[in-house]
């Protein structure tokens, strides 16, 4: 038996290869449409025959790849999402940003179907014109951190909680003891200074007055008419409104949107099958994470 590694001088993250698939249209313009969809998250969804992709990185790959391919002039980030984790959300936003920046041509549409909320609402801030659907609900903006306390209820059956930390602040929010009013101040100040930085983006690019964003983000939630009149998006439509938008905005009379899919091989695909009787418990996440 002989074994080789194969393996391929192309940086795969970097200048990831990609599916194409045509969507919608025609033309030599083509914009590249790709979806934000559930909570943003990092880890596997389901995919063909049970593989597992980190969600997260399968976006950015599709960011990066559209960002390579010089035909591409427009990305449709279709989002349909409550948010989710801080550091998703400024990566997905950050890479749009570049996207824009290799090129001055390029522009970034996005479209919420459903939720464009928090954490999706944040990556939207690198869009140049937003496009929500009249039932969409948009907005959420705020950051939050939840844990759960257990002390009341350990001390009635009789559980005792042992941990040993290297400092006072080490276990910060264990669900065992009591809450600890000085971790409840170092936590908010970490939570303002999330929730600072969410502002800023939102204010600039939406071009708000300090006072207006102070009003809009207190962590609430709009229907797409108010959201609309506050300026948080800028048009109402469907996806033939986006079309349009989108062809005039890059002044071509059609474009050629694409999908993106994962490149499939035997070998991956092998690796990843599993056992069709294999029963998976999900449970929600234990730890507290800071959330927009």
């Amino acid at each position: 038996l002989h074994s080789a590694t194969l393996y391929s001088e192309r940086p795969t993250d970097e200048k990831p290869v990609l599916v194409e698939h045509v969507s919608f249209g025609h033309g030599d313009v083509k914009a590249v449409r790709i979806p934000l969809e559930g909570v943003i998250m990092r880890g596997p969804g389901a995919g063909l025959l049970g593989s597992r992709v980190d969600r997260i990185q399968h976006l950015m790959h599709q960011i990066r790849a559209a960002t390579h391919d010089e035909a591409v002039r427009a990305i449709v980030l279709e989002i349909d999402s409550p948010g989710g984790a801080i550091t998703p959300s400024d990566e997905i936003y950050r890479a749009l940003c570049r996207f824009k920046e290799s090129a001055e041509d390029r522009i970034v549409v996005a479209f919420a179907k459903d939720i464009m909320a928090s954490g999706s609402y944040y990556a939207a801030m690198a869009a140049d014109w937003i496009i929500t659907e009249p039932t969409s609900i948009v907005g959420s903006i705020g950051v939050m951190i939840q844990s759960l306390n257990w002390k009341a209820l350990t001390d009635d059956i009789g559980l005792r909680d042992v941990t040993i930390t290297s400092g006072k602040n080490k276990d910060m929010l264990n669900p065992f003891r009591e809450v600890n009013p000085e971790h409840v101040t170092m936590l908010q100040t970490l939570i303002d200074s999330m929730h600072s930085r969410f502002k800023s983006i939102v204010q600039e690019s939406r071009q708000f007055q300090v006072d207006e964003m102070d009003e809009l983000a207190d962590g609430r939630i709009f229907s797409a008419d108010q959201a609309l009149d506050f300026n948080l998006i800028d048009q109402i439509g469907y996806w033939d409104e986006v079309a349009e938008y989108t062809a005039d905005s890059l002044g071509v009379e059609t474009v050629k949107f694409v999908r993106y899919s994962r490149q499939a091989d035997f070998f991956s695909l092998f690796s990843q099958i599993r056992v069709p009787i294999q029963i998976e418990a999900k449970f929600p996440e234990s730890e507290p994470r800071f959330m927009y």
